[in-house]
């Protein structure tokens, strides 16, 4: 074996045993039993290993048989210090794990089929091949993908950011599941065909729509054989990938399959899906038409609103390969978008809610300096959207709006005088290309405090740019100690890049204050 198929081996291993420590040793060996290649934990002795893999060789024949007839074969073998699971990774290489008697058989074979997978790429590894040796920590990456959801609920799709999505990729097998992996991964296509070993995981990063996404790419082998082990595998996701090729109409129809696997293992309500017709370069062998495709999509999708995406590719050509993951990429975090949307107005309703318990109505005041841009107004305008407009005036310097729940808002360009009757007032200033704050908006500061009634609440945001001294000019608001005492609350908070998220923080904080001081 040659020295880098060592250093693979290795850095495989080691990895794997880093993630699974309950895994004592792994031994790839031959069909004569001959150790390839090994890894163990330093108090382990490798002798005892190859002792144990002799005395279970009956079974390993038998697993080697199956194999030539097509099946994935292995076992597991018990003994009075060990636990030890055997796959065949080819007709003559057996990968063996030696776990401790504590270690769970059904919790380590998901693992164990994507290390026959790694293992079988190094064992074929060419000249130019890029290998991907991390191990997945299954358990952790589907906490990971759900505190990734949460955190989508907080994206702006025209904010920057760095995000990791969990795709997963079904389908018959020799539909081309790993060659559009490999073509969008890596931008080259492989003829030779070898069936996936359980799972093989590829993780690619690129741009989309100013976020940087990495995603992690779970190629799931379709053999039957490995069902058991697909609902490991698929927790976490955010959007599935069901693969089928244009000219087999047996991988057509068995999209249906597919989709309900999906949906018996893992809640796919939310799931972003898409079917993808790969080979659509084979024109002349060709027997799945477009409409066909898009009538089984449509179908699927039933009386539900969910919309499944489909589109045709060629992993030969590159073809529509890298608009697939592109387009799920972008309509999940829209997906994520609509959903945090609603979360948010309906917080702010609930404490609108809360506060309505103790008053008649609730009036709040937008003091901007551009007619054209506030967005707290505009939040808070969406989120009553569904509430009934009793009375409203929309002009360029003055906007009015009362809804039948009590809540009355306005919008004011610096008029102070119409705050004396507010229960908040949330004010915005602009500091992106100022060195110091205008003397104007301490000015403006005092005279609001001076005109709100006692125990009301005033929220002032500064919109900054990277260069701004936040401290700096926070400092230079000079506001009289007495009207500051007259207050019930003054929030100052900074307005960046991710601004609606944190004007809508803001707000909150603004109705909670004042549902306290009631």
């Amino acid at each position: 074996m040659s020295l880098s198929k060592n250093a693979l081996f290795k850095e495989l291993f080691n990895n794997f045993l880093e993630v699974n420590k309950e895994t004592e040793a792994i031994i790839v060996s031959d069909e004569e039993g001959l150790i390839i290649a090994g890894e163990k934990r330093e108090d382990i002795d490798m002798e005892i290993v190859s002792v144990l893999t002799t005395i279970v060789n009956p079974i390993l024949d038998r697993i080697r048989f199956e194999f030539d007839f097509k099946k994935f074969g292995s076992c597991s073998f018990e003994t009075e210090n060990n636990r030890l699971i055997f796959i065949t990774v080819d007709e003559k290489i057996m990968l063996s794990i030696v776990l401790n008697t504590m270690a769970s058989i059904e919790q380590y074979s998901p693992y164990g089929y994507f290390l026959a997978e790694k293992t079988a790429q190094i064992i074929n590894v060419k000249e130019g091949d890029h290998l991907q040796l991390s191990v997945p920590n299954f358990k952790y990456e589907a906490k990971q993908a759900k505190r990734m959801k949460n955190q989508l609920y907080q994206l702006d799709v025209d904010s920057s950011g760095i995000y990791k999505f969990k795709f997963i990729i079904t389908g018959d097998h020799n539909v081309g599941k790993t060659s559009i992996i490999r073509r969008f991964s890596e931008n080259r296509f492989l003829a030779d065909y070898r069936a996936t070993i359980g799972l093989n995981i590829i993780s690619h990063e690129f741009e989309s729509f100013g976020n940087i996404i990495n995603v992690a790419l779970w190629d799931i082998g379709a053999q039957e054989y490995f069902r058991r082990y697909r609902k490991t595998y698929y927790n976490g996701a955010q959007a599935g990938f069901i693969v089928f090729d244009l000219t087999s109409k047996k991988s057509f129809e068995n999209i249906k399959n597919w989709y309900n696997e999906l949906n018996e293992f893992i809640n796919i309500k939310d799931l972003p899906v898409m079917i993808i017709g790969n080979k659509k370069d084979l024109v002349e062998k060709r027997v799945i038409n477009n409409q066909d495709a898009v009538i089984m999509s449509q179908n699927l999708t039933g009386s539900t609103n969910r919309n499944i995406l489909y589109l045709e590719t060629s992993a030969l050509t590159g073809e529509n390969v890298e608009d697939a993951f592109r387009l799920i990429s972008y309509n999940f975090i829209t997906k994520c978008k609509e959903l945090a949307q609603l979360q948010r107005n309906q917080e702010l309703l609930n404490e609108i809610g809360d506060i309505m318990q103790f008053k008649d109505n609730l009036i709040l005041t937008f003091l901007t300096e551009n007619p054209h841009w506030n967005p707290a107004l505009q939040i808070m305008i969406e989120a009553n959207d569904n509430k009934q407009l009793l009375n409203f005036k929309d002009e360029e310097d003055e906007k009015y709006y009362q809804y039948s729940n009590g809540l009355i808002l306005k919008n004011c360009i610096y008029f102070l005088k119409e705050v004396s009757d507010s229960d908040g007032v949330f004010c915005i200033f602009d500091a992106r290309d100022r060195d110091s704050i205008n003397p104007k908006w301490t000015y403006i500061v005092s005279k609001i405090l001076e005109f709100l009634e006692k125990g009301k609440v005033l929220v002032i945001g500064i919109l900054v740019s990277e260069k701004n001294d936040w401290s700096s000019l926070i400092h230079e608001f000079q506001i009289d100690e007495e009207l500051e005492r007259k207050m019930g609350s003054i929030i100052f908070f900074k307005i960046g890049k991710e601004y609606q998220t944190e004007i809508h923080n803001q707000l909150k904080a603004m109705l909670t204050a004042i549902k306290n001081l009631i």
